[in-house]
């Protein structure tokens, strides 16, 4: 399985135009495998215990969904940023887009974990449903500064 994101349909998961990388919106669906993240089950055991798995069910299912697809949906553009060439601190700018805004202070927990510097610039919309089912929480697409060599 490839760690950048991978598009669901015929698109770019990422294109440059010069020293800018654009990728298109990240869900949290392995493609190759047809399977959708629901939780904590579907990262690895390390992202688990660092977004605070706490094995207690009635906790873990009310949490659980929005933090692994966070982490994941983070992960794959960190993936693919370094794919292109950069690094996390080359992302300047996010756009999430939120089933339900109640979210995203779940959300938000898991991205400082990935932006541990200066955040990027955001922008945060809710919308009423996503591709491909309803079981799509948050969708993120970024933009890096990656200067080429001149």
């Amino acid at each position: 399985m490839s760690s950048i994101a991978q598009p669901l349909a015929k698109y770019s998961a990422w294109r440059r135009a010069g020293d800018f990388v654009f990728l298109s919106g990240v869900i949290a669906v392995d493609p190759a495998r047809a399977t959708i993240v629901k939780g904590y089950a579907d990262i690895p055991a390390e992202a688990r215990q660092l977004l605070g798995e706490t094995g207690e069910f009635s906790t873990d299912i009310k949490e659980g969904p929005i933090l692994a697809q966070s982490w994941y949906v983070l992960d794959r553009i960190r993936s693919t940023v370094e794919a292109a060439g950069g690094r996390m601190d080359d992302v300047f700018k996010l756009v999430q887009y939120f089933r339900n805004l109640d979210h995203f202070p779940y959300y938000s927990r898991v991205r400082k974990l990935f932006f541990t510097g200066e955040p990027p610039a955001s922008t945060v919309v809710e919308v009423s449903a996503m591709l491909p089912t309803a079981d799509i929480l948050i969708e993120v697409e970024a933009t890096a500064y990656l200067p080429l060599p001149r």
